[in-house]
């Protein structure tokens, strides 16, 4: 018998609709990711980035008959909106807040019926995203985050403004660059941090006893800094941790014993 997916409305995620027929070449110079080749119906995972290659905006570019729709952070639409204005110029481009709903799956074998489903394009385990979807909500998007969590996939609770490289968040490893596309905004500090193996911090799962410790508590390896706490549920917290410092390192956060796990999709990456 197959498993059963559970379903959650994410609400804190928001749509912009880009159309005009400059929409692919205007983004296509902007994002980690290539949409020169985005179908209808297809979703890519991507970043907008500052010129000098931090994490300004974590993106979800989903296919469309006339355009796209750009899934983001809902608190931070009208400053995505505003920032892919300046870009704009001359470009025929349309930009829009689309209210359509954003919803996410898991757990089973198949997505939920009907149409609006992909996979999620980071990782084939988070399950299948959703929008316009025809699909009734039996879980919460607390549940969707423990989820991601447990998988050892950082979310935007972990990436502050303008504060972190992507590969330090495992966009590389999640599909959310794409290093032969051409250029894009922040692309010469992210490319160069990839070729010239500059990799020195990455986000990655803690396992330790009771609750997380608080964003923002250090991790150490005994005396040694190697680290901090980003976010958390039960058990398990996201960190970002430098590695030179963790192999075989006894650590610890809040005073307490914390393992780093790595998970098997980052094993099978090298990294």
């Amino acid at each position: 018998m197959s498993a059963t997916n559970r379903v959650a409305r994410l609400a804190s995620r928001a749509l912009v609709a880009l159309g005009g027929q400059d929409w692919r070449t205007f983004l296509q110079g902007l994002v980690t990711q290539d949409v020169e080749t985005l179908r209808p119906g297809e979703q890519r995972f991507g970043a907008l980035l500052t010129p000098q290659g931090r994490l300004l905006f974590d993106l979800f570019i989903v296919g469309r008959e006339d355009g796209c729709w750009v899934d983001c952070a809902a608190e931070r639409r009208t400053a995505l909106i505003q920032r892919l204005a300046i870009y704009r110029l001359r470009a025929k481009v349309t930009l829009e807040a689309d209210d359509t709903p954003v919803l996410a799956a898991w757990g089973g074998d198949e997505p939920p019926p009907g149409a609006g489903w992909a996979l999620d394009p980071r990782l084939p385990a988070l399950g299948w995203r959703g929008y316009g979807a025809a699909a009734e909500s039996d879980a919460a998007e607390a549940d969707h985050d423990a989820h991601r969590l447990a998988l050892g996939v950082p979310g935007p609770a972990d990436w502050a403004d303008e504060a972190t490289y992507p590969i330090e968040a495992n966009f590389d490893l999640l599909n959310g660059i794409d290093f032969r596309k051409g250029c894009f905004v922040g692309q010469e500090t992210t490319s160069r941090m990839k070729r010239r193996g500059q990799v020195r911090s990455r986000m990655l799962p803690l396992v330790l006893d009771g609750p997380a410790p608080a964003s923002g508590l250090e991790v150490l390896a005994g005396a040694l800094r190697a680290g901090e706490v980003l976010s958390g549920g039960e058990g398990r917290a996201m960190a970002l941790l430098r590695l030179d410092r963790i192999e075989g390192a006894q650590l610890t956060a809040d005073g307490r014993p914390v393992r780093v796990e790595r998970p098997d999709w980052m094993a099978s990456s090298g990294a």
